[in-house]
């Protein structure tokens, strides 16, 4: 059974930093990354990257928020620099296996100005 368990978020204030992390039951998936909803608007794409080292980045955390994966710990982080009031959101770990998408439960992350 594919699992994908996130954890890491929290409360921080604007500037600040946190790191989210994703534990994958098994690591199977051919692109692997972070989405996040904000209360009252759609699931968006916040990284995902693919085996072959490429990342997909949103352009409004471009240069504050690096994702990175471990296979041997099967494991995938999102580390978030410079953290801004607008990055308020539950961020979900995404998992992509032979077409279909898995997903985490969800980890809120509130900023604070």
């Amino acid at each position: 059974q594919v699992q994908l368990v996130d954890s890491g978020g929290g409360l921080a204030q604007a500037g600040g930093s946190l790191r989210l992390s994703c534990a994958i039951s098994r690591n199977p998936f051919t692109r692997i990354g972070w989405y996040r909803q904000a209360p009252g608007k759609q699931r968006e794409l916040v990284a995902v990257s693919n085996t072959a080292g490429i990342t997909n980045t949103a352009d409004s955390v471009k240069g504050r928020f690096t994702i990175s994966r471990d296979y041997a710990k099967n494991r995938v982080t999102l580390q978030m620099n410079n953290l801004k009031v607008e990055d308020t959101a539950v961020y979900y770990c995404y998992g992509q296996h032979q077409g279909t998408d898995y997903w985490g439960q969800g980890t809120q992350v509130t900023v604070s100005s």
